[in-house]
């Protein structure tokens, strides 16, 4: 009896779990994933419905090879069977079997391979295209530049929209809408009968842009230009995900391509360029902290609150930001971890946005939940960070020991900050590419940082080497080595002690193809903690 119960178990457990999804019956996301499905999505592009005609030429021929063989087989087995008397014949090296074993294969994958190459071939052509738009994956969401075409110059990310994200960290789903984990806040938008190349790479480990309906899969790899297309042929809304797995928010990077009639496209990029217009930033703009606090706290919810929460406690590994002795600390810190990331990638670098939504962000968290600072970031700032001029105070995107007072700051105007030469540090050094030989203006630093240390005797040295996180890692981290011993080479040959100075292990960026990859390569010489 117990041994039925037992084996009862596992039936009435797959009972209730059948019985409650019924409770929220899933169902069929048009453009997307539909339930119980077990063919290939629908195809709205030509290439699309060649494969799936392929998919059904390869199964039926595979199902007749099947069929052939193993009727064959059995036939032989049930009509040679040792109760009928039968007996095993004696040959081998038939000449006829031979031929026929090989000649009948071949014709086959002729057949299979030349539809299969022709439709390859085609995938491949990226020639002559309308529009064109690089698809740029990070951690985790995507950016889209149209690079050429209508709508050349718009550029903006895609994120998983965060009342969805939220549902799934709740563990609720029971009111989940039929575009659960795929709704954007910024969908790809193409128009419908135009060719379309699409350009992948990626800021920071690899991923792969997949869009099933178009049947298209390209990844996307830091450092690397791959590109694909499509040319759909319906209106409407499809989806797709990021198909490499690239992470702990992997599940979150969706892909939704809204295809518009060629009308409605035109008056997408004139609305959109119109909107590019209205929110174009002067950076040198001097911004007031109210303003700077409520724009911040929209960048803040698009990008920033999926991992670090809305409450800015942090999850798990995430660290949280409130409270944090970055976040306290100078504002040279935070500016280094929104621009260059943190902890091998962990945390994304954040440079593709603007001067205004770096300084707004970086102004909210520091002015947020219980972090009230009273400090303020212009754009100015991010603008002089990016070419190397970070604030005065902190040292690179690792974390202080312990946060420094924070200055304070009226709510109201300030004036723009102006690039000061730091006297504690960062100094940073910065190197020509593939380069460890320090040009005038490194040696000048370099002696800038001496003379400082020269009047301070009684304080240690560090230097920092950086490397970009693309091409050959050791390669990077010994040309690093050898820009760090460069500078203290020449540290010592202005009179500071060899004993004051301290050597790091190379910290790693990320670092793109827009100029950006300058803080990549970089020594900085900051005091010793």
């Amino acid at each position: 009896m117990k041994n039925i119960s037992t084996k009862l178990v596992p039936w009435s457990l797959a009972l209730t779990a059948w019985g409650s999804s019924l409770a929220h019956a899933a169902k069929d996301l048009p453009g997307g994933p539909a339930v119980n499905q077990l063919n290939l999505h629908p195809p709205v592009t030509r290439i699309a419905v060649e494969q799936h005609w392929l998919h059904w030429m390869m199964l039926i021929i595979c199902t007749v090879i099947f069929i052939g063989v193993f009727g064959v087989m059995f036939y032989s087995i049930w009509k040679h069977r040792k109760s009928k008397g039968a007996q095993a014949a004696n040959f081998h090296e038939s000449v006829k079997v031979e031929i026929a074993w090989t000649i009948i294969p071949f014709i086959i994958v002729i057949l299979i391979a030349l539809p299969a190459t022709k439709v390859l071939v085609a995938q491949k052509d990226t020639t002559n295209a309308d529009l064109t738009i690089k698809a740029t994956g990070y951690q985790w969401k995507w950016g889209y530049d149209y690079l050429t075409g209508e709508g050349a110059g718009l550029s903006y990310i895609s994120t998983l929209d965060t009342a969805q994200r939220q549902m799934s960290n709740s563990g609720d789903v029971s009111q989940a809408p039929v575009d659960y984990l795929f709704k954007v806040d910024n969908p790809l938008v193409v128009p419908v009968g135009k060719k379309v190349r699409v350009i992948t790479t990626a800021n920071d480990v690899i991923h792969s842009f997949m869009v099933p309906a178009f049947g298209i899969k390209q990844d996307a790899i830091p450092g690397f230009v791959r590109d694909t297309w499509f040319k759909a042929e319906k209106t409407g809304d499809y989806y797709g995900q990021c198909a490499e797995l690239c992470g702990k928010e992997h599940a979150y990077m969706p892909i939704h391509v809204k295809v518009l009639s060629t009308q409605d496209y035109t008056a997408w990029v004139e609305a959109e360029q119109k909107k590019l217009a209205a929110k174009a930033d002067d950076p040198s703009k001097v911004w007031v902290l109210a303003d700077l606090l409520a724009r911040g706290e929209k960048v803040y919810a698009s990008n920033c609150a999926a991992c670090h929460q809305a409450n800015g406690k942090g999850a798990g590994p995430i660290k949280p930001l409130d409270g944090s002795a970055v976040v306290l600390g100078p504002t040279a810190d935070m500016m280094h971890a929104v621009l260059e990331g943190r902890a091998n990638g962990a945390m994304p670098s954040w440079k593709q946005l603007s001067d205004t939504d770096l300084a707004a962000v970086v102004t909210f968290a520091k002015n947020h939940w219980s972090n009230k600072t009273g400090q303020l970031v212009q754009p100015a700032q991010f603008v002089a960070a990016r070419g190397g001029k970070f604030p005065e105070g902190g040292g690179s995107a690792a974390p202080a020991a312990a946060p420094e007072a924070p200055p304070a700051a009226a709510p109201e105007a300030a004036p723009a900050p102006q690039a000061i030469a730091p006297k504690a540090g960062p100094y940073q050094v910065f190197f020509d590419t593939g380069k460890s030989a320090l040009d005038d203006a490194a040696q000048a630093e370099v002696k800038k940082a001496a003379e400082y240390w020269k009047a301070h005797k009684d304080e240690k040295i560090a230097l920092s080497g950086f490397v970009d996180a693309t091409g050959s890692a050791d390669k990077n981290a010994e040309l690093a080595k050898e820009r760090a011993q460069a500078v203290a080479k020449l540290l010592m040959e202005s009179g500071i002690a060899a004993d004051r100075i301290e050597m790091r292990k190379p910290q790693t960026l990320t670092a793109g193809s827009d100029g950006a990859d300058k803080q990549a390569r970089r020594v900085d010489i900051v005091a010793a903690q």
